[in-house]
């Protein structure tokens, strides 16, 4: 079990890992053992993660997000499985928390009378600027 907040865990079943050889440092360890890791989270079937979360989470994956409703992250970064094990559990973690986290409602203002003020001068400040860049006619 996954936890990633007092209310919210991540059952083993929701996840599955997968192991593969894994390009990078390591020398002919690379060519011999599967360290690379690949985790599945199975996040639309997940009934630990409120609707709100799964359309944030699938706004903030992107690319990793599975047409079957599915996150996939992969890791290679260390020599060690174990340790890519972690890493990979540790930014699920990281997404899912981000993903808690509900986005504060803009609210629209309106620009002061002073502002609208000094943007239209400083308007017509550069348009005359630009007009006595013109030809000079001899009248």
């Amino acid at each position: 079990m996954l936890r990633i907040t007092d209310d919210i865990s991540i059952q083993d079943w929701e996840l599955t890992e997968s192991f593969m050889r894994a390009s990078g440092p390591g020398g002919q360890n690379v060519n011999k053992v599967s360290t690379a890791v690949e985790l599945r989270f199975e996040a639309e079937r997940s009934p630990s993660l409120p609707g709100a979360v799964k359309t944030r989470l699938r706004r903030l994956a992107g690319r990793r997000w599975t047409k079957e409703g599915a996150l996939i992250l992969q890791c290679d970064e260390t020599r060690s499985q174990i340790r890519n094990r972690e890493i990979v559990r540790e930014r699920l973690v990281v997404l899912i928390q981000k993903a808690l986290e509900a986005p504060k409602r803009r609210i629209a203002t309106k620009p002061t009378k002073g502002s609208v003020r000094r943007r239209l001068q400083a308007k017509k400040a550069r348009s005359e600027v630009k007009s006595l860049r013109g030809r000079i006619t001899d009248d």
